[in-house]
């Protein structure tokens, strides 16, 4: 595609990937991303914001030369290691022999992790630190956890223009650049940051006080298109999705089901049933007709979650286990949790299950329930007292 000018001395020399449908192997891509390099001119120097991915190595160095010549870049500004951001490194350091890295401490140890080399020609920057370009100044903004440790900002104050890192990203490919020109965007925008930035609820408002104050005119993410007309629209989105949802007067359960013939659903409206009678409110989701996404919302509200599977091949549904995947965007720390499910003939599905929300860190007060087959009705009040456990549990 080129380079474009997106203001004076400030080139976008990134690369588009429009047939992206996968993003590390977990996140989805239905419109594919850009990978956003930014060249900044300043009348002495020249620095070179964020690389590229490895994969696109030879396509980005030669898109890059068409602004400049690589060996007259005086910095390479690496706002975040991650390898979609720096898997070109090792090929562009043979073109830029004459750039000094920039980075956080964290930020230099994964950078040496990437090259397989000690990275001498390089400088650790601190909150508040500054480059002078002549007559542009990069003013360094650490912001860490935004979404790894190495993150920072990179601001431009004599232009007004914010080079983010990851956040107010999104994976979406549109060679017109511009949130003000590219078609609407607000499902990956929001999917963005329900994939990347959730986990991270109080470094995102954090950071959105902080770009607030700063009042850019151009933020210029590494992913999606560029914000110069949705700036405060989108960082109002961000405020509201990291705000902790408010919860009831009652602790709330959730109880989650994947059921093949509707024993193990028999035994989630027994367990709802106790909890209720216990004094919490429960609520029922069968996890095989039921969204995920929305879900995540609904445990941010809760004090505990019972999930149950019944077992099939010595194994849990992949509902259950889907459900549980998506939780590292949550934090679950300190709720409460149990499994529970119907069985033929081993019955390891909610066994396995128990120990994966141990491992995420709930509070486990039961051993995992389980009924074989059809449940009896000692099974129903058996489950109806487990209910009732984690309504405790959930109270203490």
């Amino acid at each position: 595609m080129g380079t474009i000018d997106i203001a004076p001395g400030v080139q976008w020399v990134g690369i588009l990937d429009p047939q992206l449908r996968v993003f590390d192997v977990v996140m989805k891509a239905e419109n594919g991303t850009t990978y956003n390099s930014y060249l900044v001119r300043g009348a002495q120097k020249t620095a070179l914001i964020e690389t590229n991915k490895g994969k696109f190595s030879a396509q980005y160095i030669e898109n890059l030369k068409k602004a400049i010549d690589p060996a007259k870049i005086d910095y390479l500004v690496l706002n975040h290691l991650e390898p979609d951001h720096s898997g070109a490194l090792s090929d562009l350091l043979k073109e830029a022999v004459n750039a000094t890295l920039v980075f956080t401490r964290p930020g230099k140890s994964f950078a040496e992790n990437i090259v397989n080399r000690v990275l001498d020609n390089s400088m650790v920057v601190a909150e508040g630190d500054k480059i002078d370009l002549g007559g542009k100044t990069l003013e360094f903004l650490i912001e860490p956890y935004l979404h790894w440790p190495d993150t920072m900002f990179t601001w431009l104050p004599e232009e007004k223009i914010l080079f983010p890192c990851d956040f107010l990203g999104a994976h979406y490919c549109d060679d017109r650049l511009f949130d003000d020109l590219v078609s609407n965007y607000d499902y990956a925008f929001r999917y963005y940051f329900q994939a990347i930035m959730r986990p991270f609820k109080e470094h995102v408002l954090r950071a959105v006080a902080r770009v607030e104050k700063l009042s850019p005119l151009l933020v210029c993410p590494s992913h999606g298109p560029m914000l110069r007309s949705s700036i405060k629209k989108r960082l109002e989105e961000y405020r509201a999705w990291a705000l902790e949802p408010k919860k009831g007067d009652k602790k709330l359960l959730l109880v989650l089901y994947a059921s093949a013939y509707g024993n193990t659903a028999k035994m989630a409206e027994a367990i709802a049933a106790g909890a209720a009678a216990a004094g919490v409110e429960a609520s029922l989701f069968d996890l095989t007709a039921t969204d995920i996404d929305p879900l995540l919302d609904e445990v941010e509200k809760a004090g505990g979650i019972a999930i149950g599977s019944c077992t099939i091949n010595s194994d849990a549904l992949p509902h259950a286990w889907g459900f549980l995947a998506s939780l590292i965007t949550v934090k679950t720390k300190g709720m409460t949790g149990g499994a529970f499910g119907s069985y033929g003939w081993s019955g390891e599905g909610p066994v396995m299950l128990s120990e994966r929300i141990k491992g995420l860190r709930f509070k486990v007060p039961s051993e995992p329930l389980r009924a074989r087959l059809v449940p009896t009705g000692e099974d129903l009040k058996g489950c109806e007292a487990f209910g009732a456990k984690l309504a405790e549990s959930m109270k203490s």
